[in-house]
């Protein structure tokens, strides 16, 4: 187990904020849970006490991975520190959900789940991403954490699926995606499988992930089922071009309410994404 401090990240928030649909509540805790996720053929378990985090891996799994995750090299209060203070909706939002960050997942990933989420909500999305996995996913074996009746947290292990390869959803078919909760989006997905299957399909995501954040969304738009929101998407999440802003149903509400002369991206150039973030957090979530 690995033990550290982690400012301006709260894993509540972030399982609720849209962005990843394979981060669950694991077990209640007196100071706010065990949460697991899987991600990258990985599977971890993380307790949090305010910024005190304990991970169910060993420090190298950390630093060779978990590390890069949770988006630990970027300034999030730097980034605060930068909005105007007169912005009172964006500071709102900031002081709500200020432990949002913007993950670094899986670009294969990030392209099926927001084909999934189109015209969805988050626990449609969720049971389709999980049957997905279940469905076309490997079995493995990773580390979580519990506590024993002392109240000592203890390492065990813990089984969960990967979330399947561009090749075996390609090769279940266009029948083979029927039952998952896809609907239309079914075509979209087992299209984009044969389209990242392969040398070409590793080509393909390999030149997407070198492109500039604008060619990047050119070569996504370009593609069957992928519009402006969801490429947008893609690269703010799969490719962290956190310059990516984008729009759907409840930002347009957010820029319309409060934004009448549109949303000041060029204040906030090269990192508008997070600030989305945590508008579109605030939205979902302020009761």
């Amino acid at each position: 187990m690995y033990e550290t401090e982690i400012k301006n990240m709260d894993l509540g928030q972030l399982a609720k904020s849209g962005q990843c649909f394979r981060m669950r509540l694991a077990a209640e805790t007196e100071h706010g849970g065990i949460w697991s996720a899987a991600a990258g053929g990985r599977y971890v378990e993380v307790m949090q006490n305010g910024s005190h985090f304990l991970f169910s891996c060993e420090e190298d799994e950390f630093e060779g991975g978990w590390r890069t995750y949770f988006d630990m090299d970027t300034d999030y209060e730097a980034v605060k520190c930068s909005v105007d203070p007169e912005d009172e909706y964006l500071q709102a939002a900031m002081a709500f959900g200020g432990g949002v960050r913007i993950l670094r997942q899986d670009l294969w990933e990030m392209i099926v789940t927001f084909l999934i989420s189109q015209n969805n909500n988050i626990p449609r999305i969720r049971n389709s991403v999980d049957a997905l996995c279940a469905k076309f996913g490997e079995k493995k074996t990773g580390i979580g954490l519990v506590l024993d009746p002392e109240g000592c947290v203890k390492p065990v292990e813990k089984t969960y699926d990967s979330f399947p390869e561009a090749g075996a959803v390609a090769a279940g078919g266009l029948e083979g995606l029927a039952g998952l909760g896809l609907g239309y989006r079914d075509k979209y997905i087992w299209t984009m499988a044969e389209k990242c299957s392969g040398p070409d399909g590793t080509k393909w995501l390999d030149d997407l992930r070198a492109a500039d954040y604008h060619t990047a969304h050119g070569m996504l738009t370009a593609e069957f089922g992928i519009g402006r929101k969801v490429a947008d998407c893609v690269c703010l999440f799969g490719l962290h071009h956190v310059e990516a802003f984008p729009v759907d149903t409840h930002v347009k509400q957010i820029v319309n309410a409060y934004y009448p002369g549109g949303f000041p991206l060029e204040r906030y150039r090269g990192y508008a994404g997070i600030l989305q973030q945590y508008m579109f957090y605030y939205k979902l979530n302020d009761k």
